[in-house]
């Protein structure tokens, strides 16, 4: 539509934009006191579609402050490179699906080294295909880390996560807050 000029009366946007716009608002009650003792380390991913391909540093910049606000600036480690500078996990345009796993996780080493050099016990992975990506190469290059949604992490910053809903956590989170 910006290609062609076409008109429109909607606004493009992410839920983490409206994740921080609520935050901000007061609207999501979420904060990061739960990680406060515990000073779990945590990274995030840079989606290619949302940060990239389409709202670009603004995208990465507005993940980052989700994320902070969740888990505590101080628990938050940054990959380098970051936000639009980031490298693609390797599993999105098909690659998943597409029957070429030794492939996919040769070019995914890229990332696996990216996120272990952060030292991350948890990746945040707010993209179905970069989850599974980053999951898959972690337990086939033998990672310590762990990968979750952030909607996962932000019912645990609000005091809200269920019991069904944390065994993919691990052994250092599943239990906290019951």
């Amino acid at each position: 539509m910006r290609k062609f000029n076409i008109p429109h009366k909607f606004e493009f946007t992410s839920i983490i934009q409206l994740y921080g716009q609520w935050i901000r608002e007061g609207k999501l009650k979420v904060n990061s006191d739960w990680n406060r003792d515990l000073k779990v380390k945590f990274t995030v991913q840079d989606p290619c579609n949302i940060v990239r391909k389409t709202l670009r540093q603004e995208m990465a910049d507005e993940l980052r402050f989700v994320v902070k606000t969740i888990v505590g600036e101080e628990n938050f480690v940054d990959m380098v490179p970051c936000g639009v500078n980031n490298y693609c996990c390797g599993g999105g345009g098909g690659a998943l699906q597409g029957g070429f796993p030794e492939e996919r996780r040769a070019y995914g080493k890229i990332k696996f080294d990216q996120v272990m050099s952060t030292g991350a016990q948890y990746v945040i992975a707010p993209c179905h295909n970069c989850h599974s990506q980053i999951e898959d190469v972690g337990h086939h290059y033998g990672g310590n880390y762990r990968v979750l949604h952030i909607w996962t992490i932000m019912c645990l910053a609000m005091g809200i996560l269920g019991e069904n809903e944390r065994t993919y956590l691990g052994p250092g989170l599943a239990d906290y807050g019951l």
